[in-house]
């Protein structure tokens, strides 16, 4: 018999309640049943993006919510400032490219975070650039990014700045109206402990004037339209409404645990992760910028890095995430977000030490789960 455990930086577990949620019968969405509970959802959202703009509600994985901060606040031959940093920094100048926006991109070495003192030279260097995209925790390097220093910097231009916080929100703090961001946008398959298939945007006043502005072509995204609607408590288009009654169970398990204690949480597993690397003497990928949302650790010499992950899942169940692009093969990654607990990563590192030691990896059987729980024992 062999249990399941993921421990992967999306899609993560679903607690019981959100279980349940999703088992119940649909309702339809133009109700005042639907719209109470849709109500309710878009409060608690405001409140974990730390927000009194709206937030809406996609019925798309996290990519389509960045799609739809690009098709909104830009036109065709405008320019952004895109930081690459990893696969999904990559993503937004990918995003730029499909619509004929002029995408600039400040590189950044992945595993590496970003001096503001950079990105302030590259907005005085290039006074046209309407929009600057990041990203708060890189989930293909382990790197959060220091969002509140980047938006002090973008705050004194007239770019706006859009967040890709899809693997950070709910697990990583990021106070978008006392920051000063101007958009966010995430995906429910991560801190917020749900099912892939919704997307999330919110967007500042400063960033909103670039909403009516833009000539991008957009229908299904068009952010004007869902304001109309959301006015109304209503969405311009059906909604993936089972997806939305089990957000509303999630949210209400945030608020109940607050997001101080959530952000401590994730820190005291993502120390213990990292903790426990170090005493298997593996290298962590981002030691100076680690994301307190996912570990990134590299594979060790003459360990095969992809049949390390794969020997974890298919022959004792626990599903841990490889590198990507430049890493595969060079590095794995264990997540700490969303529903996951202390005893879920005494687990997977007890895992991760098994494998290693059939794989012929020298270290101290035990060294990794004892360090973990002399951090989790503090």
């Amino acid at each position: 018999m062999k249990k399941n455990y993921l421990l992967t930086p999306g899609p993560t577990p679903l607690p019981p309640e959100i279980c349940e949620s999703l088992s119940r019968p649909i309702i339809h969405h133009r109700t005042p049943q639907f719209q109470a509970i849709l109500k309710e959802a878009e409060e608690g959202l405001k409140a974990v993006f730390q927000t009194k703009n709206d937030v809406f509600m996609l019925a798309s994985s996290g990519t389509g919510a960045m799609e739809a901060a690009v098709v909104n606040l830009l036109s065709w031959g405008d320019k952004a400032l895109v930081i690459e940093g990893g696969k999904f920094g990559e993503r937004w100048t990918e995003l730029c490219e499909a619509y004929g926006i002029k995408p600039i991109v400040l590189k950044v070495e992945w595993g590496k975070g970003l001096d503001p003192a950079v990105l302030k030279e590259y907005l005085n260097k290039e006074h046209a650039i309407k929009a600057v995209f990041s990203t708060l925790c890189e989930t293909s390097t382990g790197v959060t990014f220091d969002i509140k220093a980047l938006a002090q910097v973008v705050r004194e231009t007239e770019a706006v700045l859009v967040v890709d916080a899809i693997s950070g929100l709910g697990a990583v703090d990021l106070a978008m109206d006392d920051w000063g961001v101007d958009v966010v946008v995430c995906g429910s398959q991560k801190g917020l402990m749900l099912p892939p298939g919704l997307g999330f945007i919110s967007a500042s006043k400063k960033a909103w004037k670039l909403v009516e502005e833009s000539k991008c072509p957009k229908y299904y995204f068009d952010l004007k339209s869902a304001k109309k609607a959301i006015d109304k408590t209503d969405t311009p288009f059906t909604p993936a409404i089972g997806l939305i009654i089990a957000l509303n169970e999630a949210l209400k398990i945030m608020r109940s645990e607050g997001l101080d204690a959530i952000f401590k949480r994730h820190k005291k597993l993502a120390e213990a992760t990292r903790s426990a690397m170090l005493a298997l003497k593996l290298e962590l990928f981002a030691p100076d910028a680690a994301s307190d949302a996912v570990t990134a650790a590299k594979v060790p010499q003459g360990i095969d890095g992809e049949k390390l992950v794969k020997a974890m899942r298919d022959e004792y169940g626990v599903t841990i995430a490889g590198g990507q692009g430049e890493m595969k093969g060079k590095l794995f990654r264990i997540a700490h977000m969303g529903y996951i607990s202390e005893f879920d990563i005494i687990l997977g590192i007890s895992c991760l030490e098994k494998v290693f030691k059939k794989m012929g990896y020298d270290f101290e059987l035990g060294s990794g789960v004892k360090a973990a729980q002399e951090v989790l024992l503090k």
